[in-house]
């Protein structure tokens, strides 16, 4: 089962880059982010055609996240439970986030959860505890479906930089919300859960990268000046079902592209 997470950075501006990335490379799974559309309005009839089964949680102009599958999916849940008051001022929250379904795949099912972590800028304010309220919010999730025994797959855009490695310049982001200490403390409290980074399992003595987002601004992708801040979290029966892990690098090359790569992880499942 080969799940890529993406965030698209608006699917109606980059309807032909994601038809034509999803006919060359043929995910099992496309996990997306930042679709930036209502459920109504997403393609999904052109997706369809390309064999892809289509579920979307998506928001007018901001945010959204759609799951394609070549394969079942079945019980879909759409937004993090607890959403009373916990929206960045405090009302219910309504940011179209997070979304599960369980692929069912040949040697058995996993289920993958594609999210979109708020970004939490500027630092400190009400986008910053909005962001590690939702980080809370996660990890009661995640505890649930850890308590199943089941592959389970955390994958997309964490808006975390997890280590100094995982940018080419880290202190050019001390004071950012992406690579803040209480930002990334709760990206390792979800990993100290028994959530395994899936690039790290295949890439743990890496000295820098490999990043997965470049700037549109400042030469930021010519110069390599990128970070990471896509992952692929697993539980311990997926990470026990890993074959590989990478970053589509080059799709950052291409017509009209993403500030984003795809992050591909492949599972024996």
């Amino acid at each position: 089962m080969r799940i890529a997470s993406w965030n698209i950075n608006g699917v109606r501006a980059r309807l032909p880059v994601l038809l034509a990335w999803l006919e060359e490379r043929g995910p099992d799974v496309a996990l997306l982010q930042e679709i930036k559309i209502p459920d109504e309005g997403f393609p999904r009839e052109e997706v369809e055609r390309l064999g892809y089964r289509v579920e979307t949680h998506g928001q007018k102009s901001f945010n959204g996240v759609a799951i394609l599958s070549r394969l079942a999916l079945e019980d879909v849940v759409r937004g993090l439970p607890d959403a009373e008051g916990a929206g960045p001022d405090g009302e219910d929250d309504a940011q179209a986030r997070w979304l599960e379904a369980t692929a069912m795949g040949g040697k058995g099912a996993v289920r993958l959860c594609c999210l979109y972590l708020p970004n939490g800028n500027p630092a400190p304010g009400p986008k910053y505890a909005y962001k590690l309220r939702w980080f809370d919010r996660l990890r009661a999730r995640a505890a649930d479906l850890l308590a199943t025994e089941e592959p389970v797959v955390l994958g997309g855009d964490w808006n975390v930089i997890p280590e100094p490695r995982d940018a080419r310049r880290p202190e050019a982001w001390a004071g950012d919300a992406l690579f803040l200490p209480e930002s990334r403390a709760a990206f390792r409290r979800v990993e100290a859960m028994g959530f395994y980074d899936a690039i790290r399992l295949r890439r743990p003595f890496d000295a820098a990268g490999p990043f997965t987002f470049w700037d549109y601004q400042r030469g930021a992708w010519e110069r390599d000046d990128g970070i990471r801040i896509d992952h692929h979290l697993l539980s311990p029966q997926a990470a026990d079902l890993l074959r590989d892990a990478w970053v589509e690098r080059e799709a950052r090359a291409g017509e009209k592209p993403s500030d984003h790569v795809p992050v591909w992880a492949e599972l024996d499942a």
